[in-house]
């Protein structure tokens, strides 16, 4: 095992896991905030995420020895956002990551399930996620009207660096911020003696409590994205590079350690797609058989970033809240354009994608349920009225 260890290996993990949490941190930690959690809270629950998918890497990828990168589920995330606090708080988000982790567990081994949300229409679930991100890719811009001192230097870091390297423009980004903060914000006394106390790594045991609404409004839209925009793409990267995953146990084994993170306020672990790439590639190892070392550096990389959690949520807690969920947003941006495409592709389903985008991006909540879920609702509605016009005309 070790004699497939190689330095390259090693650079690319450690890459991958700094790519992975710097890139999209601040969207959980929005996500989790959306939903109720306070800021001890979310940083547990983000330190829960990256322990969890960093284990995960490294026994998928030692099991199978296959490069399995784990990643949080980031459009999850954004679905937390706009679901709005559950009434009962946190606790009863909790529950419906629970029942989220079994879903995941459930489609990995009941292959009916996992086929059947293979078979949503894909143009409503990146309907969906394009209407759910949506709300939050408005935030740089808005950080700008905010104050352009504070906003503009974030945005143009990320908006540089993606023009000629996109993979590293939200980290740019998030350096900006850094510099941001140090230089253009004014810190309260004590500052920094509260973040010095902060190093430990933050855990925090939420009691979950269970509610129809929050596993109508929360686990099923959490559940659906985290498949469809996480899992299902990142067994089609490994397949790219040419190796041959089982699904089924790769996706229980996901859903097994979103269980495991679920009571610290973790909501999802899945496959990861973007920074999968980076550790299926050539640029991992010239060796297929030998690249599967670069999953596990990364899972290594994942927990040592997990474990300072706290330091990072207290140093971001800091500034001003538009900043943060301005490089959440230019975070989303990618993932906007790609699923915003991909669902207005189809002539066939256009009105059906547009009736979803729209309802979700609306905000609304009927009975206590939000919006991305009566989305697809009304989306797969107007795709059967589709359907039945056309077969009668």
């Amino acid at each position: 095992m070790f004699k497939d260890l190689s330095p390259q290996s090693v650079f690319m993990g450690c890459l991958t896991a700094f790519v992975g949490f710097a890139s999209s941190f601040a969207v959980v930690l929005q996500g989790l905030k959306g939903v109720g959690a306070t800021d001890y809270e979310a940083a547990s629950g983000l330190m829960a995420l990256s322990v969890s998918m960093g284990l995960c890497a490294i026994v998928l990828s030692l099991w199978t020895r296959l490069p399995v990168s784990i990643a949080w589920s980031t459009p999850g995330a954004a679905v937390l956002v706009t679901a709005g606090v559950p009434e009962g708080g946190f606790a009863v988000a909790v529950g419906a990551f629970l029942v989220c982790g079994v879903l995941i567990v459930v489609a990995g081994l009941f292959r009916p399930l996992g086929r059947a949300v293979a078979a949503i229409p894909a143009p409503l679930a990146n309907a969906m996620l394009s209407g759910v991100i949506l709300g939050l890719c408005f935030a740089p811009f808005k950080a700008i009207a905010f104050d352009p001192a504070l906003g503009l230097p974030i945005f143009i870091a990320w908006a540089v660096v993606a023009a000629f390297k996109r993979l590293y423009a939200v980290p740019a980004a998030l350096v900006a911020f850094v510099i941001v903060m140090v230089l253009g914000v004014e810190l309260p006394d004590g500052a920094f003696a509260t973040w010095a106390s902060s190093l430990a790594p933050p855990v925090e045991f939420v009691a979950p409590q269970f509610t129809l609404a929050a596993l109508v409004s929360i686990a099923l839209p959490l559940f659906i994205v985290t498949m469809a925009s996480q899992n299902i793409p990142g067994i089609a990267v490994l397949k790219v590079n040419n190796y041959d995953p089982n699904p089924g146990p790769l996706f229980a084994a996901t859903g097994v350690f979103s269980l495991l993170s679920a009571p610290f306020g973790g909501h999802a672990v899945n496959l990861a797609a973007i920074t999968a790439a980076m550790c299926a590639g050539e640029d991992a190892h010239p060796d297929p058989v030998r690249r599967y070392w670069a999953a596990v550096i990364a899972g290594i990389g994942y927990i040592v970033l997990g474990l300072a959690a706290g330091a990072v949520t207290a140093f971001v807690s800091l500034a001003p809240p538009i900043l943060i969920q301005s490089v959440a947003g230019l975070a989303l941006i990618g993932a906007f354009s790609g699923s915003a495409v991909a669902a207005f592709k189809e002539p066939e389903t256009r009105e059906a994608a547009a009736v979803t985008f729209l309802v979700t991006a609306s905000g609304i909540s009927i009975l206590g349920i939000s919006g991305a879920f009566w989305g697809l609702v009304a989306g797969v509605a107007m795709l059967g009225l589709l359907k039945v016009a056309r077969a009668r005309a």
